[in-house]
């Protein structure tokens, strides 16, 4: 009994010789559809029982919280997790780097590199990197900026949280601070030298190789890694990921929220098609669902959906332009500050701002054109457009040959005339009082409202 129970804790600190390795890649910024990936591929390691993960990475960095949710699966992971900054050329900056040295084995090729991991500051605040310098002051005992303090404490948290994570792992806690304080980077040979990374492989199966027979610790208990005949799963990205990496795109979903305004537009303005209002409300449900998942300027958005209003009622109201091209300078103001961010892949490019606000621009004058069209053109309807009209008579009375009934606006009238009228003559009408028409007789012509 006792030997059996002493093969059960040794099967259990071995990877099996047949167990697979997940391969997982990452080549983009660090976002919502990235940790996604991540997340589940690391579920979907525990349930087909691998003994290893590899996350080849090549990223510029990337938002803070979905990176943080990365690095809280790889520490709660059963399954040992290897980030191997691959292919040659590639880099592990920023987001990237934390997420290398919170793995059980970071690896790097030659040609890559890593660190830079100085966090961006949030809004643009002075002592932000890139910001103006503030102006001196010959005050002494002026308050500290709240800029800078803002920015400190999130200096002091990333550096604190980064030695965390070296601490844990037992690479160079000096070095991953210097990336953080200073945004210092490094090639992979320095990496490996100053022992921020385990090891430096030409490619995933020569990382296999490295590391077949080494011991690991996840989760608590230990691995021994037996990686160089297993077989290599590789888990390419799912429709829900690649669906989530396009929403979250922030000048998607900038463009998402434009077009499921104006499909709801359109829908009100034209009802009973369907087809505005049912691609209007997905398209502006996915938006705000995929702002709800980025670090947007909530006043930016405020402006946005004031523009969008505005324009929405310059198609509405009177104004003649200046409600929509309000609501155009809104729009762009809004499109302008609604990231809060600058980290790399979540920008909203300019021209794309430009090209949306210059649409609204092209079709604000469509509508305003119509309408001025619309002032200038005749009436054709009401009793502007019946008295004048030449129409047919459909009866006539039997008792009283001046009475009868016309077609007139695709409706039945009464009518009199001075004269005798007989079916199917042509009448001009010349007045209305009340529900009876008053007409005479017509030249041969074709006759309105048949």
């Amino acid at each position: 009994m006792l030997l059996l129970l002493m093969l059960v804790v040794m099967s259990r600190g071995q990877g099996a010789p047949g167990s697979p390795v997940l391969l997982l890649r990452v080549d983009d910024a660090i976002g919502p559809a990235s940790a996604d990936y991540l997340v589940r591929g690391l579920a979907q390691a525990q349930a087909l029982n691998a003994q290893l993960v590899v996350i080849e990475l090549d990223t510029p960095g990337g938002l803070d919280s979905s990176m943080r949710t990365i690095i809280k699966a790889i520490l709660a992971s059963p399954v040992p997790v290897a980030t191997f900054v691959s292919p040659s050329g590639a880099r592990a900056a920023s987001a990237g780097t934390y997420i290398l040295y919170a793995s059980h084995v970071a690896a790097m090729a030659p040609g890559t590199n890593l660190g830079a991991a100085t966090p961006v500051q949030i809004g643009g605040a002075p002592g932000a990197p890139g910001a103006p310098p503030a102006a001196p002051s010959s005050d002494k005992k002026a308050p500290p900026d709240p800029g800078d303090t803002l920015l400190h404490k999130q200096i002091n948290d990333a550096a604190a949280y980064i030695r965390s994570l070296a601490q844990l792992r037992g690479r160079n806690v000096e070095w991953a601070e210097k990336a953080v304080r200073d945004a210092v980077s490094l090639p992979a040979s320095e990496a490996l030298r100053l022992k921020v990374i385990d090891r430096v492989a030409a490619d995933v199966p020569d990382l296999l190789r490295q590391l077949d027979g080494k011991s690991l610790e996840a989760a608590g208990h230990a691995v021994v890694l037996q990686t160089t005949q297993a077989p290599l799963i590789e888990r390419q990205p799912d429709w829900r990921t690649r669906l989530l990496a396009v929403i979250t795109s922030p000048s998607v979903a900038l463009m998402l929220i434009t077009v499921g305004v104006y499909g709801l537009m359109f829908e009100f303005m034209n009802p009973g098609s369907g087809v505005g209002g049912v691609v209007g409300g997905i398209c502006l449900l996915l938006g705000l669902y995929a702002l709800q998942l980025l670090p947007v300027n909530y006043a930016g958005v405020g402006l946005i959906m004031l523009g969008l209003a505005f324009m929405i009622a310059e198609a509405f109201l009177p104004s003649f332009g200046v409600i929509g091209f309000g609501g155009i300078a809104a729009f762009v103001a809004g499109a302008v500050i609604l990231m809060d961010t600058d980290v790399p892949g979540f920008g909203i490019p300019l021209p794309l701002i430009l090209g949306l606000a210059l649409f609204a621009a092209l079709l604000l004058s469509g509508l305003i054109g119509m309408a001025l069209r619309a002032r200038r053109r005749a009436l054709v309807s009401g009793d502007a457009g019946l008295v004048g009209s030449v129409v047919r008579v459909t009866d006539v009375q039997a008792t009283d040959p001046c009475m009868g009934c016309v077609q007139a606006q695709g409706e039945q009238w009464q009518a009199q005339c001075q004269t005798p009228l007989h079916a199917g003559q042509r009448v001009r009408v010349v007045a209305r009082n009340g529900v009876l028409l008053e007409v005479s007789a017509a030249a041969e012509q074709p006759a309105q409202g048949e």
